[in-house]
């Protein structure tokens, strides 16, 4: 396996830079989630982890080598493409040993390794079939197998599971967690799903216009934002602005948060307590509840404070004693309150 690194990597397409001065390490075997909107550059920073795009500047460290020059068939990586891109006319098998007929391995290794990866995500029943036969979590063990027979040094996932449904996707990151443990191979995945890269990764990185925003282990980035935007990206977050005093933050309808020091705060969701009476918490803001939606075992409230849009989410029961609509007290306790020195 290997460490990855890239440093101060450009990619410009134009006037727009896809990449802008990103440098990060991918830690030998762990798992490395990739995230940000649109046009953030994550998925032209793993294609030019794989060699399919040429950075500008900068340079691509694989097992502490320089490989910004070497070809992608030699970068010794495995790559699972959104669509899977399997071969409709070859079986799960032949599939699965293409990589190592290219590579000319000799046929009692092929036949071992495919068996060998083919086990490993629970397929081996299915090596005769054609892959239009499998369902769509199947195609996707394929892939998986695939990728990783030839003994890459590092895996490259972008967006793997975005074409399977809910149920079946939930699923699958179990699989993708248990089959890259086994395997202890560095990974990096591309997902829009923040929820997704929560449950899979052991450290995140967030994108924003080519930028890298935030990085590190899930619950740390999640908790200690440090910017707005990655507040609202991962997860969600209700921003609330004021202005600085010495005793605390001055809100627009004269509400005194006391010690906090920065003119923007984040308060997740899950923080949020609504009363219809004024509670004794120092934290406490005279809203409207607009809305209250039923989802089950959860349920989410909408609510207006001076204009601006809050949302809070709870245990449905929890919001079973407010009014479908009207004035609400909200409170959150002072270690839910995220602060930022600026808005971002």
């Amino acid at each position: 396996m290997a460490e990855v690194r890239v440093e101060r990597l450009v990619k410009a397409y134009g006037a727009a830079r896809a990449l802008d001065e990103v440098t990060l390490d991918f830690p030998d075997g762990g798992f490395f989630g990739l995230l940000g909107p649109s046009g953030s550059g994550k998925t032209t920073l793993l294609r030019a982890i794989a060699g399919f795009v040429l950075p500008d500047t900068g340079r691509v460290f694989i097992g502490g080598e320089p490989v910004e020059n070497v070809p992608v068939e030699h970068r010794e990586i495995g790559m699972v493409f959104q669509n899977y891109a399997l071969f409709p006319n070859m079986t799960v098998e032949e599939n699965v040993a293409f990589g190592l007929h290219v590579r000319k391995t000799g046929a009692a290794e092929t036949a071992k390794r495919v068996k060998e990866a083919l086990d490993l995500v629970q397929l081996g029943h299915l090596a005769a079939r054609k892959t239009h036969q499998l369902s769509g979590g199947q195609r996707q063990r394929v892939a998986m197998a695939r990728a990783i027979v030839t003994r890459p040094r590092v895996l490259l996932l972008d967006e793997p599971l975005s074409a399977l449904d809910k149920a079946l996707r939930v699923d699958m990151q179990i699989e993708l967690k248990r089959i890259q443990r086994e395997v202890g191979i560095t990974t990096i995945f591309v997902t829009h799903d923040q929820e997704e890269a929560l449950t899979l990764s052991d450290r995140i990185g967030i994108l924003k216009d080519g930028k890298l925003v935030r990085h590190g282990p899930p619950r740390e980035v999640y908790d200690d934002p440090r910017n707005p935007f990655t507040a609202q990206f991962l997860g969600d977050a209700n921003l609330i602005e004021g202005k600085p005093e010495p005793e605390g933050l001055r809100l627009s309808d004269g509400t005194l948060l006391p010690g906090l020091k920065g003119p923007t705060i984040a308060v997740r969701p899950e923080s949020l307590k609504l009363d219809t009476t004024e509670p004794a918490a120092p934290f406490r803001l005279r809203a409207r509840l607009q809305q209250r939606i039923f989802g089950g075992a959860m349920g989410t409230c909408i609510i207006d404070w001076q204009g601006r849009p809050l949302k809070a989410v709870g245990r449905d029961a929890d919001f079973r004693g407010l009014p479908d609509a009207g004035d609400v007290w909200l409170s959150w306790p002072r270690e839910s309150t995220i602060e930022f020195a600026a808005k971002a």
